[in-house]
């Protein structure tokens, strides 16, 4: 039976620069391998040996991207390994199928957004009247399904954010910081939903998951074993479970690591 790996990209196994806490001396850095461009300039990056784990996990399990990035972004990233066949976009609002978005899936989570929480239009128009031009640098909508912010983060209020996901709260929303982006997206909008429907299309017996955001939480406690890196919101947070374990790296080497954790369980006899 196979094993279905759902992993988080950015800053759980790709890193923006921003983001690769290379924190060793420069003559023991990672040689790095670019694995997105975009508007002719490279903005992600794996470390060499990690791409080289990423390709043999494509070879031996179902490995399958899990994202908050919509499909347009995601299908910019260029990733070692085997095509994946199916990816999990908009967090959990697309899964693709050889690329191409499935339309019964994405008509069932339209139908659970409409039944159980506020529309898109009541919480755009919240963050838009809230927001401070100071230091909101853009308003985005992603997929007609959820809404963010980029943000300067040094000028972005501290309280602002708590008082946003209060409020999001009663309206069946949830609210997470990431880097620079704000996000507020619908809590029947989940990773984890779209995982257990790519594990019954697969027959999969045993999931694994990672994630370094308050919107990977969901996934990581419906997989059988997942991973947390040293950074991000979880880590900030203390995120624990029996099912869980709390990586020590942070930066691009946390990635290598996670990539080590799903090969050593892909391939322990079951």
């Amino acid at each position: 039976m196979p094993v279905l790996v759902a992993s988080d990209l950015d800053r759980t196994l790709i890193y923006s620069s921003a983001a690769l806490a290379l924190t060793m001396p420069d003559a023991r850095a990672p040689r790095l391998l670019c694995v997105e461009v975009h508007e002719s300039k490279p903005l992600s990056y794996m470390t060499e040996t990690a791409a080289a784990l990423l390709a043999e996990l494509g070879d031996t399990a179902v490995f399958v991207p899990t994202t908050t990035r919509t499909r347009k972004q995601y299908q910019r990233i260029n990733l070692p390994g085997p095509a994946p066949t199916y990816a999990i976009c908009a967090n959990g609002g697309h899964l693709l199928v050889d690329g191409v978005s499935d339309a019964d899936w994405h008509a069932r989570v339209q139908a659970r957004l409409a039944d159980e929480c506020a529309p898109l239009d009541e919480v755009r128009e919240h963050l838009m009247r809230t927001a401070d031009p100071v230091w909101v640098r853009k308003h985005r909508v992603a997929e007609d399904l959820f809404a963010y912010l980029v943000v300067e983060r040094e000028l972005l209020p501290e309280d602002w954010v708590k008082e946003l996901a209060v409020w999001a709260e009663n309206l069946g929303w949830t609210v997470s910081l990431q880097g620079r982006k704000i996000y507020a997206v619908p809590k029947p909008l989940t990773k984890s939903a779209a995982m257990h429907e790519v594990a019954r299309r697969t027959g999969a017996d045993l999931t694994v998951a990672a994630g370094d955001s308050l919107l990977d939480a969901d996934l990581l406690l419906a997989a059988d074993q997942g991973w947390r890196p040293g950074h991000g919101e979880l880590a900030d947070e203390g995120f624990t479970a029996p099912t869980i374990t709390a990586l020590p790296e942070r930066g691009v080497v946390a990635g290598e690591r996670i990539l080590r954790e799903f090969l050593r369980t892909v391939r322990t006899p079951r």
